[in-house]
């Protein structure tokens, strides 16, 4: 069996997710004044002084903490519908080709997967997707991961939760970056920007 591993910002669509999401939902001057309040965090995140999950989760709180779960998954679906041009056609080719081919596909991503999951609703159920979770409590978002961020050597622990048997597959992973890098070594052929035209 062939299982085909995609990582999702950057390597299937063409910019980051995270903050595009919050400026979907809240729109860009309330974006544009949370991101400068945490712009010493995001500095030393970039210069590695800062654990990124952290920087995160730290953002996704001020963001989102308190937001109506019902409203917040409805707002996930509402971005994948209006950013369907995020997607790279090559990436969506080839994932059309191993599903038809009948392998299994999985989409790893440290971004939140109740945001990535909508971009393939419409494509096959089969497609299983490994991302960041989110906490609710009473209906509410907490601000706060119940999983570690999706990235780096944790894309292949979670890859080893879901197929622990790894002799039982040939693994073909995709990444962009250095989230990927753990991912991309594990697999029996790694894809560094693959779908990026020529």
């Amino acid at each position: 069996m062939k299982l085909y591993a995609f990582d999702f910002d950057g390597t299937i669509t063409t910019k980051d997710t995270f903050i595009a999401f919050i400026r979907f939902v809240k729109g860009d001057l309330s974006t544009f004044l949370g991101l400068l309040l945490y712009a010493p965090i995001l500095i030393m995140m970039k210069l590695k002084l800062y654990p990124n999950w952290k920087a995160k989760q730290q953002l996704f709180t001020y963001f989102f903490k308190g937001m109506n779960i019902k409203e917040f998954k409805l707002k996930c679906n509402e971005f994948a519908r209006h950013n369907k041009a995020l997607i790279r056609p090559l990436a969506l080719i080839e994932i059309q080709k191993a599903l038809k081919e009948g392998e299994k596909v999985i989409i790893i991503t440290a971004s939140i997967d109740m945001w990535v999951r909508p971009f393939f609703s419409e494509l096959d159920k089969n497609i299983h997707i490994v991302g960041t979770k989110i906490e609710e409590k009473e209906g509410k978002v907490t601000g706060h991961f119940v999983t570690r961020n999706c990235y780096g050597a944790e894309k292949v622990n979670r890859l080893k939760e879901i197929m622990p048997n790894r002799n039982s597959y040939e693994l073909i992973s995709y990444g962009d970056s250095r989230g990927d890098k753990e991912l991309l070594e594990y697999a029996d052929k790694g894809y560094f920007k693959p779908f990026r035209k020529k």
